[in-house]
């Protein structure tokens, strides 16, 4: 890890340039008309220039303390020219022209925190938002909780579900480059780090649905990442109680070789020793990444992006006690632990991207991808329990005390290739783009888990219909059976084939702003292995998108989107709760209507926006699974039918003068029909949703900053024991509420700097601060634990309870 630590520093470090002078930097995207990025403008001052690249994304040093005029241009549309531009020292400014077929000229901006139109129904957010925000995840996917749609009861755990979907309907780009979750990790606990390095993001795009043709094979949701460009050669560091990371920027002097890199350490002791389960708890997460980009021309460019992920999870826990019932007949839980858990994840990630623009309406890109995992999930755990008023019998012995002993030798291998291509075409207000992809999947694995379970001195059997289960009354001398038991090695490859086609464009109608998008998207792919019959299957997903923009005095936009989404079987959708891989298991698929509006306007003379949508989706070869903190275990087979409806808002605004802060409410309602036995919630059925995200800051003291993120969930269903019955089992977890407060002290930044011979002047940023999670030491919980009442035969589901109050320390510094 030294060793490629030491490599990685030495490449990114190559070509440094360091800017002497006092300078600022404007940045932003441009775009077109139709609202599209725009690559290949140059922008020019009086003393520098450059020019956006392929994402319309662009950075400009300047000369601070004085005016300047900076004109962008391009071939096929006429300049803008920015004037009378005056930016402090180290300022970063942020400015986002739309190129017209006509002169521009700005004199003054106004930058609101309402942003902008978007026609597409994308979130954009904050990359600065999301490094403040303060959670026990803090991330992308931190903020990403906070909205009406996205829904997480698990402070543990970077993944999400979106209006009803679960883990494995989401899709994750960064830099256009599809990234993977791993596949054995069943606790939250048990993840380290997510895969989004926060420090290296520039952009965060996010749609919860209706989406684009030209995104993936996914049912729920689109999260699209762009890495930075630096333009300077910058160091950042934070240093906080649950762990580490530094990011390195580099330029080249002649700016053709540009990187971001990070390193990040992560250590969840502080969270995990918080719950009731007592353990010797060492957790290793670690990962390194990077993104370099080397332009040979203004024509064609190579990114590169690598990351390398090692995450070693070792617990061996020792006791817990959990309180539970009602007031009228309360239970506790005693449980002491022997034996451990050891498991290991490491993934790396190679990705290879070269852009060429032939010229400024057509952009050609060729993407060339390796992921490799390898996973160890292996343990022994001895859990010997007792549960207190469950009732009395057999003697002195209560019928509540027993052993349950957990075995798993679970190794997976799995090697993920990926080729493609995507192109570009704009003309005025007209954009084509198609794209084709070929994958192979090569998945190695070995299942090997079983459970025992011992009450009074006998062991009590699987609750399945061939087996007897009237002990102790009657004794059986049958073989011993685990309770629970699964072995099976799985060879599986796949081949997929899949491509897009969608067009845009944008016009007036009656002195109305139209914009609208056709697509369609289009899958075949193959599968065989060792013990299982070959298969092959095609599937054809049509896609549109409209947007309304009224000529009206009041500043609304409205959007109507839909279409069919389908989702073709991943390797985990094809394994049954016995290990057994089915290749006839088709993809599930989703009708998807979503209708919606963004108002904007103003309120205390400060600027707001009112987003609002109304959705509905009706799912066909539905492939029913279980959810189990955070590891889904599919029926492999395509049995129940299903469907989606709900509404949500979020109002965006500077509730606090200088600040951005929401206020969001979604409600959702999701059921699904098994073998048509009627309609039952899904795991995922998470009906109210409020979420708070608010800003604030001491106005004599405005350097001292206050963030508060609020969530409230009312409570999803609680799963059902192994081999029971979903139908039977239909209780809920307890409503889960969480707030976390962040105060930092901004010593330095684009406003507050220092001259030369203060020994804060070569700090660019430099903040401490503390946060508080679960600022209200809520319990809630995330699954549950089922233990046997003998004497009744009743299964007690035992809430597994979430961290308790934290205090973490946080010091953040850039040079």
């Amino acid at each position: 890890m030294k060793n490629l630590l030491t490599f990685l520093l030495s490449v990114t470090l190559c070509g440094i340039s360091l800017l002497n002078g006092q300078t600022a930097t404007i940045t932003g995207v441009i775009l077109n008309e139709a609202k599209q990025p725009l690559s290949n403008v140059n922008i020019s001052s009086a003393t520098n220039g450059t020019y956006s690249d392929d994402n319309g994304f662009y950075a400009l040093q300047i000369v601070a303390e004085q005016e300047t005029t900076i004109t962008f241009s391009h071939l096929g549309n006429k300049k803008v020219v920015l004037k009378n531009l005056i930016l402090t020292t180290n300022e970063t400014f942020e400015f986002n022209p739309v190129m017209k077929t006509y002169v521009v000229q700005v004199d003054g901006i106004t930058v609101s925190p309402s942003g902008e139109r978007n026609v597409e129904g994308v979130t954009d957010i904050s990359p600065k938002e999301i490094r403040h925000i303060p959670g026990a995840n803090a991330g992308v996917e931190n903020i990403l909780k906070l909205l009406p749609g996205v829904s997480s009861n698990n402070e543990l755990s970077t993944q999400y579900s979106v209006r009803g979907g679960n883990y494995d309907e989401n899709l994750v780009y960064v830099n256009e480059i599809q990234i993977y979750r791993p596949f054995l990790i069943r606790s939250a606990q048990q993840e380290g780090l997510s895969f989004v390095n926060s420090n290296m993001v520039q952009g965060v795009k996010f749609s919860a649905g209706g989406f684009q043709a030209k995104y993936g094979d996914k049912l729920s949701s689109v999260l699209d990442i762009t890495y930075k460009s630096p333009t300077t050669f910058g160091i950042q560091s934070n240093i906080s109680f649950l762990g580490a990371s530094a990011t390195v920027e580099t330029i080249s002097k002649d700016k053709a070789f540009t990187s971001v890199s990070g390193i990040r350490y992560r250590d969840n002791s502080l969270l995990v020793n918080s719950q009731q389960t007592k353990t010797n708890f060492n957790p290793k997460f670690a990962d390194i990444q990077s993104y370099l980009t080397y332009r040979f021309s203004k024509k064609f460019q190579l990114g590169f992006l690598g990351n390398i992920s090692l995450n070693d999870y070792q617990n061996e826990p020792l006791n817990r006690e959990t309180s539970f019932g009602t007031l009228n007949r309360p239970r506790t839980l005693f449980i002491a632990y022997e034996g451990n858990e050891n498991n290991r994840f490491n993934t790396e990630l190679g990705v290879l991207k070269a852009s060429y623009f032939l010229n400024d309406a057509l952009t050609l890109k060729l993407f060339s991808s390796l992921y490799h995992t390898t996973e160890e999930e292996h343990s022994d755990v001895i859990a010997q329990y007792n549960l207190e008023g469950s009732g009395t019998g057999f003697g002195d012995i209560s019928p509540g005390i027993g052993t349950q002993f957990v075995r798993a030798r679970n190794d997976l291998d799995a090697l993920i290739f990926n080729v493609s291509h995507t192109g570009k075409y704009i003309k005025k207000e007209k954009s084509l783009e198609w794209g084709a992809k070929y994958t192979h999947e090569d998945i190695r694995d070995q299942l090997r888990e079983s459970e025992f379970i011992d009450s009074v001195g006998f062991s009590i059997r699987p609750s399945l219909p061939e087996f007897s289960n009237d002990q102790p009354n009657t004794p059986f001398d049958a073989p011993l059976e685990s309770f629970t038991g699964v072995s099976a090695k799985n060879f599986i490859k796949t081949n997929r084939f899949s491509g897009f086609l969608q067009f845009s464009e944008q016009l007036q109608w009656k002195k109305h702003d139209l914009y609208y998008n056709v697509g369609v998207r289009a899958h075949y792919w193959t599968i065989s292995g060792t013990g299982v019959s070959k298969a092959s299957h095609f599937i054809f997903s049509p896609r549109a998108q409209l947007a309304l923009k009224p000529a009206w005095d009041s500043d609304i936009l409205f959007r109507v989107s839909g279409g069919i989404y389908q989702q073709p079987p991943f390797y985990r959708e094809l394994r049954d709760y016995s290990g057994t891989v089915h290749s006839d298991v088709e993809a599930q698929k989703s009708l998807h209507f979503v209708l919606g509006n963004e108002y904007s306007f103003k309120l205390w003379n400060r600027p707001f926006t009112l987003v609002s949508e109304a959705y509905y989706k009706k799912l066909d070869n539905v492939n029913p699974y279980t959810l189990d903190d955070v590891r889904i275990r599919y029926a492999a087979v395509n049995n129940a039918t299903a469907y989606v409806y709900g509404a949500e808002m979020r109002l965006n605004g500077a509730f606090v003068p200088g600040t951005e802060s929401w206020v969001s409410l979604g409600f959702l309602k999701t059921e699904e029909n098994i073998n048509d036995r009627g309609y039952i919630a899904r795991p995922t059925d998470q009906r109210l949703k409020v979420g708070v995200l608010f800003q604030d800051y001491v106005p004599t003291i405005p350097t001292l900053r206050m963030y508060l993120n609020l969530v409230y969930n009312t409570g999803v269903p609680g799963g059902s024991p192994s081999y029971a019955d979903p139908y039977i089992f239909q209780n809920r977890l307890r409503d889960y509420k969480r707030a976390d407060l962040g105060i930092s002290h901004i010593f330095v930044d684009a406003d507050n700097t220092y001259d030369k011979n203060h020994w804060l002047h070569k700090f660019k940023e430099l903040s401490l601060g503390v946060e508080i999670f679960n600022l209200f030491n809520n319990q809630n919980s995330i699954t549950n634990t089922w233990v046997r009442d003998v004497e009744s035969k009743q299964q007690f589901a035992v809430p597994n309870f979430m961290t308790s109050r934290i205090l973490n320390l946080k010091l953040s510094m850039r040079f």
